[in-house]
């Protein structure tokens, strides 16, 4: 069976998470960069890893890399690739991309010599001399990074973090890929309970529970590969199959949530419900200094409202303050907090044990964890 080369997108600083996400779906030659991943695989791959990836932020064929530094470089380049293994004669190809300290500079200029290449190449192919653009839409998407051209398709549409199940969102939410990373490093999906008594939404509660029940983020979703006459149908249906056959339906597991704000609780519960986890997902109006850790163990999230979101500097720093009171160690209990200050330990009162530099969207953060 032919082999494709792929690139995934990812937040900044979870590459190695995505990286080994990929390797036990099967992906091979797994190369993670700045980013993204790239990895090789079949068309099984392509869609298992839109079903069922945590950490992507979509699924991109990779057709092929080259240096260009005139616009003839770059529509020779794009020329001389396999373009009509993946568009047929009636789709839509429309074309966007980037350029990053490189010659060609120019976005627009790039996005008319590519297109005007693929036709070039297509209507050779095909022998014919226009292209109706009525069928499936093959986005095609270029990066120029140091006059180093890389030309990829989209085979994910919506990107992956829209789950599906967060119709609804609190004030400034949790990205859903970041939430999944936070859930992979801290080890929650073991866990017997997972706490975040700023909840808001319910995000990292959500995808704690999801990850501990093995269910697959997009096996519920739609993606524009499915449009794609080469990519047969009965694969969608085998790797679905495959991800309903993975849940953990009796796993004991509970989600609990609180917040001070009672508007968001519904949105939370109404969310849970939605991504088929309202039996694990509990949540409660709660103030944040009345938590405590009961219970043998349990992991505690939380992504606080801080100065570049919610609140002002000093009233979050306040609110870290008061977490470094109520988050005692304890043994059997963890506790990981994310966010951009860089007081935040300070604040807390305590040095983390352990520390992850995150991105949420350009913020850079921190994610600070405490076992000890």
């Amino acid at each position: 069976m032919e082999r494709l080369t792929y690139s995934a997108p990812c937040l900044f600083g979870i590459e190695g998470i995505l990286g080994d996400e990929l390797r036990r779906m099967g992906a091979e030659d797994v190369t993670p960069q700045n980013g993204k991943v790239v990895f090789s695989g079949s068309e099984e791959l392509l869609v298992r890893a839109n079903i069922s990836s945590r950490y992507a932020e979509r699924i991109q064929v990779q057709l092929g890399t080259f240096r260009a530094t005139s616009f003839e470089d770059l529509f020779q380049g794009v020329r001389a690739l396999p373009w009509e293994r993946f568009i047929a004669k009636k789709d839509a190809f429309p074309v966007k991309g980037w350029s990053l300290n490189s010659a060609l500079h120019s976005i627009p200029d790039c996005q008319s010599i590519v297109k005007k290449a693929i036709v070039e190449r297509l209507k050779a192919k095909y022998g014919i001399g226009w292209f109706e653009e009525t069928a499936a839409t093959v986005q095609v998407q270029f990066t120029i990074l140091k006059d180093e051209v890389t030309l990829l398709i989209d085979t994910s549409g919506v990107g992956l973090h829209k789950r599906g199940y967060r119709r609804n969102a609190g004030g400034a939410p949790l990205k859903e890929t970041l939430a999944a990373a936070i859930v992979d490093v801290t080890r929650a999906r073991l866990a017997e309970q997972v706490i975040d008594p700023c909840c808001g939404s319910g995000t990292l509660l959500i995808e704690a529970a999801m990850a501990a029940r093995r269910m697959a983020p997009g096996a519920h979703r739609r993606f524009a590969a499915m449009q794609w006459g080469w990519l047969p149908e009965e694969l969608w249906k085998q790797e679905r199959e495959h991800a309903a056959e993975q849940v953990l339906y009796d796993r004991s597991f509970a989600a609990l949530g609180g917040d001070i704000d009672p508007e968001v609780l519904p949105i939370a519960t109404d969310n849970a419900i939605k991504a088929g986890v309202g039996g694990q997902v509990k949540v409660e109006q709660r103030d944040l200094r009345t938590f405590r850790p009961d219970g043998e163990s349990g992991v505690v999230l939380c992504n606080p409202p801080y100065g570049e979101r919610l609140l002002d500097v000093e009233t979050a720093r306040k609110l870290y303050r008061t977490m470094g009171e109520v988050f005692v160690p304890k043994k059997g209990w963890s506790y990981a907090i994310i966010s951009p200050d860089e007081t935040f330990e300070t604040q807390f009162g305590r040095k983390a044990d352990k520390r992850r530099k995150l991105y949420n969207g350009m913020l850079k953060c921190q994610l600070y964890i405490y076992y000890r």
